[in-house]
């Protein structure tokens, strides 16, 4: 279920010059995509109508996949040094300027909490995106972060820069599996428009129909521990040790490592800490969302990432769809060696398709409500 966390709309009137075409009837969006990573917002957004022209990341790796799947040209620069001026051919004729992305979230992560804000440079992304907002202009602005982002400072100074700057604003945490995702994953959303309050989009997909890992899945080509398809060369599962193989074949799917006999039980595990820490060495279930994808599911040992049936982890290309990435999404080019810690780094830290979708759905209908308030057709 879709949690609102706070609509608002600011008392000062945005800057006429930010203003769109004045009587015009375009609801045409033209976006830039900070820290596109591989491409799963930006997908989505294309999905919805929205024209991605560019995407920009750190990551070269990203360089491939991006621009290969979508339209839009793809730009490798440090966020910091990255300035408004590397947005006028990405918004050239278009109505309403959308600034779009997910700054990384590991550093506001559960697993990273006990880092300060000076260990990590990824804290500060956020106050970067912030000054492009500033420099740019845009009419909308989107983010999808992990919930823990919002007790943070620099998600409070975001939200200021947004509202000094003449935004409407709503957060929402939601679920992805109300999406459309096969995937049970918490996000936090923020959707911000100088053009008058906005809101995300009721769930599309909720409670009872929410897709399971059998609806993305089921279909996928029987390989084994450390083999692949013959036809994908992404539908490849990591091996696994003759243990981990005694492992898997004892876990029940939905399951722990505590439903193992005692010998099977890792050495970490056994001691009082440990045992607090059932999520790892699991399959999934049919007939439920997968669990979160991280950097790291292509690993049996790395969550709940066995497959239901199958006496292998999931592969790199199931995680994938399990993000909702089309089956056919090109992560390398063809004969380039395939990384598994590579695919897992872009393929878990990507914003689900499905969530991406469902974010320009909202932005493109508010727009044309917008356009419909002005009088003139959408």
């Amino acid at each position: 279920m879709s949690d609102v966390l706070g609509t608002d709309t600011p008392q000062a009137a945005p800057d006429a010059s930010t203003s769109p075409n004045q009587g015009g009837t375009d609801s045409s969006v033209c976006a830039v995509d900070l820290f596109c990573g591989a491409g799963g917002l930006t997908r989505g957004l294309e999905e919805s109508g929205i024209d991605v022209t560019l995407g920009v990341d750190i990551d070269s790796v990203c360089r491939y996949p991006y621009t290969y799947n979508n339209a839009a040209t793809f730009l490798q620069k440090p966020i910091e040094e990255v300035t408004a001026d590397d947005f006028p051919s990405a918004f050239h004729g278009s109505s309403y300027r959308l600034v779009a992305g997910c700054a990384p979230c590991q550093p506001f992560s559960t697993y990273s909490r006990s880092r300060s804000r000076t260990s990590d440079v990824r804290w500060n992304l956020l106050d970067h995106f912030g000054r492009l907002v500033r420099e740019a202009k845009p009419h909308i602005v989107t983010m999808e972060n992990v919930p823990m982002l919002q007790r943070e400072q620099v998600f409070s100074d975001f939200m200021d820069t947004l509202r000094g700057e003449g935004f409407s604003v709503a957060t929402t945490i939601v679920d992805c599996a109300d999406y459309g995702v096969p995937q049970s994953r918490r996000r936090l959303v923020v959707l911000a428009s100088i053009l008058g309050p906005i809101n995300l989009v009721p769930p599309t997909t909720p409670d009872a129909r929410r897709p399971t890992v059998r609806d993305a899945i089921a279909d996928m080509p029987p390989i084994h521990a450390g083999g692949e398809s013959s036809t994908d060369a992404l539908h490849r599962s990591c091996r696994l040790s003759p243990l981990n193989v005694q492992r898997i074949r004892a876990s029940k799917p939905g399951g722990t490592w505590r439903d193992w006999d005692e010998a099977l039980i890792a050495k970490c595990h056994r001691k009082p800490e440990g045992r607090t820490y059932p999520s790892v060495y699991g399959r999934m279930e049919w007939d439920h969302p997968s669990p979160t994808m991280t950097t790291q599911y292509f690993g049996f040992g790395n969550g709940r990432f066995g497959h239901p049936e199958q006496d292998r982890a999931i592969s790199l290309r199931e995680g994938a769809i399990l993000q909702s990435f089309p089956e056919r999404y090109r992560f390398v080019q063809p004969g380039e060696r395939i990384a598994a810690k590579t695919i897992g780094r872009l393929v878990g830290n990507a914003v689900p398709v499905n969530l991406g979708h469902a974010i320009g759905s909202s932005l493109v209908s508010h727009v044309e409500d917008h356009l419909r308030a002005q009088g003139s057709p959408a």
